[in-house]
């Protein structure tokens, strides 16, 4: 008998005695609203767990409402009402990744996560699409980029930069594909303006430096003094680039503010320009003008 099955009933439950089987991070903002929400209106709805005996006695495993149950902990309730299920603790904890699958309003990151873990405990994909009512070409998707170690995608789908579609389409093109995959992505509407300048550098990141991520130093390629010197120097040369186009647009700004400021001393020129309507200037270039005239 599936656990579904069983019938309920509410009890109020120590929170203290309640162990979180598949936590997750909270969106700040939403998990103030539901704060807000349980202390002007209580508690809407139940959360689920079972129960289990523990050495320190009666103790219960969440299935379905960590928000609420963190919610009514800062809220500095002792107990919550719950709906008490009979189930092992594999059943429970699979019960909460299908039910977070399954909800209406997930963060993608959660999503990627909770069918991780159900691969994780040997659920094949047509399963997991069946209990999640996911389609199968989706859990497919997202399995590959799991399997395949995609750190970089997963972070930026974590971060929001990123919606897990196209970073499951990235992972599985090629270099032209994965442009193509952005185009796409850019006509559908997923990136657009700043998402997409993102999701750009997060690919040549991706090509460049490869799809994992390390924070172990010593997993990080060491360089050597010549490695460092030649970077060193490449920055210099940007460097002095940079300052080389800025000397000249200073320059040539400052000849047309001369050349400007010439010709309006030429009374038939001023004429002309008032007739066509061309009298007025920039502000900045006008200043600029002004300041050239007092220090003549």
């Amino acid at each position: 008998m599936s656990t579904a099955q069983h019938s309920r009933h509410v009890e109020l439950v120590p929170v203290d005695r309640i162990t979180v089987l598949n936590p997750r991070a909270r969106n700040k903002k939403i998990f103030r609203e539901i704060v807000a929400n349980i202390a002007a209106v209580g508690l809407k709805r139940p959360i689920t767990v079972t129960r289990r005996d523990g050495p320190e006695g009666l103790h219960y495993d969440l299935v379905c409402g960590q928000g609420r149950l963190e919610a009514f902990q800062q809220l500095g309730q002792r107990e919550i009402p719950a709906f008490v299920i009979e189930a092992d603790q594999q059943a429970c904890l699979v019960k909460s990744l299908v039910e977070n699958c399954a909800r209406r309003q997930h963060r993608a990151i959660d999503l990627v996560h909770d069918i991780g873990g159900m691969k994780e405990r040997g659920y094949a994909d047509a399963d997991i699409a069946r209990k999640t009512g996911l389609s199968l070409e989706y859990v497919k998707g997202v399995a590959r980029l799991l399997s395949r170690g995609e750190q970089r995608l997963l972070r930026a789908v974590e971060s929001g930069h990123i919606p897990v579609s196209v970073a499951v389409e990235i992972a599985d093109a090629n270099d032209e594909g994965v442009q193509e995959a952005l185009h796409q992505a850019y006509e559908k509407n997923l990136l657009r303006g700043r998402k997409l300048i993102a999701a750009k550098r997060l690919v040549e990141s991706r090509r460049r430096r490869g799809k994992g991520l390390s924070n172990n130093a010593k997993a990080r390629p060491r360089m050597s003094s010549d490695a460092l010197v030649k970077a060193y120097q490449e920055d210099t040369d940007r460097k002095r680039f940079l300052i080389r186009k800025a000397d000249a647009t200073r320059s040539r700004l400052i000849f047309i503010a001369h050349a400007m400021r010439e010709l309006l001393h030429d009374d038939r020129f001023a004429d002309l320009l008032k007739t066509e309507g061309l009298d007025s200037l920039p502000k900045k270039l006008a200043a600029r003008m002004d300041r050239q005239e007092l220090a003549r």
